[in-house]
Parts: C-alpha cells; sequence; structure tokens
C-alpha cells in the first residue's frame, strides 16, 4: 500500500491530524473515518505500550488514516519495535541539535544511509512482501518528523534542516515556552518570537512544518496557518469524551432543575 501521507507531504498538502493517548484501537478506527490525514499515536506522555500502539497502527490503517507515531525521547529500543510495526510516519520528541536528530533518524534507515537492524515483521506483512523492495524502497516511504520543543532547536534550526530525511518540522509550544522560563504562556511575545524565526527558517528552505496542539481553539489554529504551518494537529480522545460528557451531564442538569 502507497504512503498516502508521503505523497500529501511531497505535495505541500495542508494536513489535518488528531491525537490518540488512551489504549482502545477503535478510538484510531472510529476517529479515521471522519478524513483526518494523519492519527498522532503518542508514546511520549501516555501509558500506551508498543502492543497497544500495534493495534493502533491495524486500526487506522483499517480506517484508511495515516499513522503517526511520537516515539519516547530517544529510545532505540521502542524504536525499533514501532519502526518493525509498518506506521506510515515516526516523530522525535525534543530535538536540540542537528547531532541528535541526525542520530536519531539513522535509526530509522538502513546501511549506507543509517544504522537500523533488519527484523521487520508487520512492515513487509510477515513475509507476504519483498523483503529487499522494502530495504530499497518501502522503508524509505516512512515519513520522518522532529519536533522543535526547545530555543536550542530554533537557534540551531539551520544545521537541522540540512538533514535531507527529516520530512516535516513540528512546533511544541508549550515546551517551547518552558525552554524560555514560561512554561504555558506559549503567546508570550518572547515566545512568538522565536516561532516566527523558526517558520521563517522553515519556509526559506521549504519545509513542510506544522504544530502539535492539546486544544482546538479556532484563535490558536488560526495563528499557525497564518504563519505558514501547512500540518495542524489538534485535539486529543479523551478531551473529546471530557467535552462530551459535560455536554450530556449539563443538558441534563439543564432539564432536571427547570
Amino acid at each position: 500500500m502507497k504512503n498516502l501521507l508521503r505523497e500529501k507531504m511531497e505535495a505541500h498538502e495542508q494536513l489535518r491530524g488528531t491525537h490518540v493517548c488512551m489504549s482502545d484501537s477503535s478510538i484510531c478506527e472510529l476517529i479515521g473515518g471522519l478524513g483526518f490525514d494523519f492519527i498522532w499515536i503518542d508514546m511520549e506522555h501516555s501509558y500506551l505500550s508498543c502492543e497497544t500502539v500495534h493495534r493502533h497502527i491495524i486500526a487506522a490503517r483499517a480506517a484508511n488514516t495515516a499513522s503517526l507515531i511520537r516515539l519516547p525521547q530517544d529510545d532505540l529500543t521502542v524504536t525499533k519495535k514501532v519502526l518493525e510495526m509498518g506506521p506510515d510516519a515516526v516523530i522525535f520528541p525534543m530535538i536540540t541539535s542537528a547531532g541528535q536528530a541526525d542520530k536519531l533518524i539513522r535509526t530509522t534507515l538502513y546501511p549506507p544511509d543509517g544504522d537500523r537492524g533488519f527484523g521487520p515483521m508487520r512492515a513487509i506483512r510477515y513475509g507476504l512482501d519483498d523483503a529487499v523492495e522494502y530495504i530499497d524502497k518501502k522503508s524509505l516511504d516512512l515519513c520522518r518528523f522532529i519536533q522543535i520543543e526547545h530555543k536550542d532547536a530554533v537557534e540551531n534550526l539551520e544545521e537541522l534542516v540540512q538533514n535531507p530525511f527529516i520530512d516535516g518540522y513540528i512546533f511544541g509550544p508549550n515546551d517551547l515556552s518552558g525552554s524560555i522560563g514560561k512554561l504555558g504562556r506559549m503567546y508570550d511575545p518572547e515566545c512568538v518570537a522565536l516561532i516566527q524565526k523558526a517558520a521563517g527558517i522553515l519556509k526559506h528552505h521549504g519545509k513542510n512544518f506544522g504544530v502539535s496542539l492539546g486544544g482546538c481553539e479556532e484563535g490558536a489554529l488560526r495563528f499557525w496557518k497564518e504563519l505558514g504551518a501547512n500540518i495542524l494537529s489538534s485535539g486529543t480522545d479523551y478531551r473529546y469524551i471530557l467535552n462530551g460528557a459535560k455536554a450530556v451531564y449539563n443538558t441534563i442538569k439543564m432539564v432536571q432543575e427547570e
């Protein structure tokens, strides 16, 4: 199966994603049917195991939606296991330097471009696909993202964008604000200045870039769209449940108290 996410990335299309942190794979199947370009499956801050992520990837594929796995920070063992599951994309969090990015991206590439060990399973449909073709072509279809979540990443961005295997750059504005001592104040003028500087560099080099937001406020999304971001990932599964449950509770309460 073609990696449609890569095709859209190469065309610099406007991409829409949302986040999954809970374990039930039916969430990916349900959300995938809405038309999102990708589902961001989080292994950094959630309790998801490799087995659970495997089920999410299968469910996303069943819904004809790309799976983007945010990996734990600098964890080679988990990275190997996830790659063998055959996701459409992976993202490395909290990148601060070109050297760090180069090291992590190399773990996703077979020699001579990288040092990924060979052992795909679901990635080659357990042997139904040709392994050599996977090595030479299909393994390169994987989309590789890094997150800009620290002021050092902004300072080193001109060097970071030189890596030809990084397909996209995703801002984590909350942690970026934390790196300047203003955690939670994502749109403080100092943080906005860093964001604008980084966006300018990425646009100059013709890179796909975007943002990951837990909420889905229209104003915040417009800020990033006007900045030039073509990838907007917003909202989270547990917030959808909480907001829906709140609305039902408040409606019941209103009716009963009339």
